[in-house]
């Protein structure tokens, strides 16, 4: 049979055609996403055979190429193979699945740990099934997307409140109903800012109003707390928060995702959580690479003091350059720009620099928000940081940020 060349575009075509926007960028030279990367996740990566120093990832402990992290992902395949061919509610639980489950329990002090195969799918499936269709969920305005994906397949009355804003928060608390549950969710390290929660308020507030309250550690496993704990062990509150939520791929160099809360509340979850259910389980090399990781954090407090040393003298040099970073106190630095086009205009030209940043733009931020998103490692040296440091103060007087 000939193809039919002259076939009428479907109604979803039509309104998919209509989306120009990625080409448009492109015919500018300004498009700014899937850049490959041709080497190891590193602080120095190639692209398209050039060495440029990355400021753009999220392994802030530095460990995606470390020899015992990849070893022990390597000796983890050997053994078990290269997937478990099934949930973790079937036919996909290795014991290796379970002793993390157990250690990352004891890590973050926690009576029970459920292992999800990314940390979206533990958001998602948290938050999306532990309140019903008369309960709420109060949320901060920045919240992850994962975070709001739950929030949307949970069916509850959400109320978003403004970001770190305990009078908004309590605003919202006082309209619930005070016999239903309410849920406070809310990030320890908000991912493009760079702030920190104000867990301390929000714990008063959640025993004022008989609420509960889950933390997306993602951004703050392995930087903040005693031996890369957390925030909710930064402020001394874990037994206080309910369900602490981490990632392993940012601190913990790997892919998966955890909940860590009681025992009760982790039974539940592991017969009504679906992305626990149905889908597939980590992988073992993910598994490995994970426990590696925390071996390394845990024995080599070092890491976690470097990364600070070289996160504090960017602060002190993005500040006296005079950019606008707002209220961060995290290795997550944003570089305040507020114009789109100079944003993608400066990720290019720092690109050409052998700087590679990410550019954060709608609907990841207002339109009036947007920023270059400069995150450390604990492996960057202070030269490398300076070189930056100079090649973004020449791309911001050229284009007017500075």
């Amino acid at each position: 049979m000939q193809p039919n060349y002259f076939k009428t575009m479907s109604l979803l075509q039509e309104k998919l055609t209509s989306y120009q926007l990625p080409q448009e960028l492109k015919s500018k030279d300004l498009y700014p996403y899937f850049r490959q990367i041709e080497s190891d996740q590193d602080t120095v990566v190639t692209i398209h055979g050039k060495k440029v120093l990355m400021f753009g990832s999220n392994a802030y402990t530095g460990l995606t190429n470390h020899p015992k992290v990849k070893e022990a992902a390597i000796e983890m395949t050997r053994k078990y193979g290269t997937g478990c061919a099934g949930s973790r509610f079937l036919n996909g639980t290795l014991d290796i699945h379970e002793q993390l489950e157990q250690r990352l329990a004891r890590f973050v002090g926690k009576e029970d740990c459920l292992v999800f195969s990314t940390g979206f799918f533990a958001n998602l499936g948290t938050v999306g099934c532990l309140t019903g269709r008369q309960d709420f969920i109060l949320y901060d305005e920045l919240a992850h997307a994962s975070i709001i994906e739950g929030i949307k397949a949970s069916h509850s009355t959400h109320l978003k409140f403004r970001h770190n804003d305990m009078e908004s928060l309590e605003r919202k608390l006082h309209k619930c109903d005070k016999d239903r549950i309410k849920l406070i969710v809310v990030d320890g390290v908000y991912s493009m800012e760079g702030d920190i929660c104000k867990l301390p308020e929000i714990v008063e507030l959640a025993k004022k109003y008989n609420a509960s309250v889950m933390v997306d550690e993602a951004h703050s496993i392995g930087v903040f707390g005693e031996q890369g704990k957390g925030i909710c062990n930064h402020f001394g509150l874990t037994d206080q928060v309910d369900i602490i939520m981490g990632t392993f791929s940012k601190s913990l160099a790997s892919i998966g995702g955890f909940i860590a809360t009681d025992a009760v509340t982790a039974n539940y979850l592991r017969h009504n959580a679906r992305p626990y259910i149905f889908s597939a389980s980590a992988s073992p090399a993910a598994i490995g690479a994970t426990n590696a990781a925390l071996d390394i954090i845990e024995s080599e407090p070092e890491r976690i003091e470097n990364l600070w040393k070289v996160t504090d003298h960017a602060l002190e040099g993005f500040r006296q350059m005079g950019c606008e970073i707002g209220h961060t106190a995290t290795p997550i630095i944003p570089l305040f720009i507020r114009d789109m086009e100079k944003t993608l205009l400066s990720t290019r030209m720092l690109m050409d620099e052998g700087i590679f940043v990410n550019p954060v733009l709608p609907p990841g931020v207002p339109p009036n928000d947007t920023l270059i998103r400069f995150s450390l490692m604990a492996t960057h040296t202070i030269e490398q940081v300076d070189f930056a440091l100079e090649k973004i103060e020449k791309t911001f007087r050229a284009i007017g940020v500075l």
